[in-house]
């Protein structure tokens, strides 16, 4: 059944590749105001060798809208939930945008749940002069959900961005609940426990103890730099994408599959490494 009841709230997901899959399962998340369609062009070859899980996050797409319970952490939880009712006990989650920032809370706050993150042009590390920039956008929200994120959108791509994926984020954006759209945004980047905003992003961040890759657009290249210096495990990496949009993984499908498989399969020789020495 594609629909979880997780108490309040009910998730919208699929569940797919070959039942008796090696490894660790693949959990992929979409980002703000957008839906697990995101990962439709990757879904093919992810889910030829691997089980994959892509939900709908609270608010978006095909799950409820509860009134609450859109910060980071709160999507992670749900996230948790999702999984035990799978019978799921670790993934390796990828997060696009504001889903990077819920995989990442989810390796925080359940270090035992997360194998590794692939985040993809992060929506958490914004520098303080873009910060600036987010109480008109959070009242925006708040007063006129659609035309605020609508107008935000426009960012998100460059002149090679294909047209057909700007009107299918506009139509996402359209089926993304008004209250998610204020509530998801303003989640990220307000209150004591936010990590979306540096320097908060940094003590944060630092504590994610599994290997991440990280995959940031054109715009947000120097952010590489800056992430690097929070790793903690030795095969972390993190990429800056000349040219790439917001949306680099939907606009270059075949490229990002080849850098983020090609990491994970070192992931796996590594790991087998690690068991093959002597004790």
């Amino acid at each position: 059944m594609p629909f979880a009841e997780l108490g309040e709230v009910r998730l919208f997901y699929t569940d797919d590749g070959p039942s008796a899959a090696n490894g660790v399962p693949l959990l992929l998340v979409h980002g703000f105001g957008a839906d697990s369609h995101d990962w439709v062009p990757h879904l093919p070859h992810l889910a030829a060798e691997h089980r994959v899980i892509a939900p709908d996050l609270r608010g978006h797409g095909y799950s409820s809208a509860p009134e609450s319970g859109y910060r980071p952490r709160d999507l992670a939880a749900d996230l948790v939930r999702l999984l035990d009712h799978l019978d799921v006990p670790r993934v390796t989650a990828f997060g696009h945008s504001m889903g990077a920032l819920v995989v990442s809370a989810l390796a925080v706050e359940h270090p035992g749940r997360v194998r590794a993150l692939v985040c993809v042009d992060p929506g958490y590390g914004q520098p303080p002069e873009i910060a600036a920039a987010f109480p008109a956008m959070i009242e925006g929200l708040r007063t006129d959900p659609y035309g605020t994120a609508l107008a935000n959108d426009a960012w998100c791509y460059t002149p090679a961005s294909p047209p057909w994926l700007r009107e299918w984020h506009r139509r996402k954006i359209l089926g993304t609940s008004p209250r998610a759209l204020a509530e998801a945004f303003a989640g990220m980047y307000t209150g004591d426990d936010q990590f979306g905003v540096r320097p908060a992003a940094d003590a944060y961040l630092a504590r994610r103890a599994c290997p991440v890759l990280s995959c940031w657009s054109h715009a947000q290249a120097g952010s590489a730099d800056w992430e690097r210096g929070l790793f903690k495990h030795p095969a972390s990496r993190a990429l800056a994408w000349p040219g790439g949009g917001h949306r680099l993984h939907a606009e270059r499908p075949a490229e990002f599959l080849h850098v983020a498989t090609a990491w994970l399969a070192e992931l796996d020789r590594l790991d087998t490494l690690d068991k093959e020495m002597p004790a």
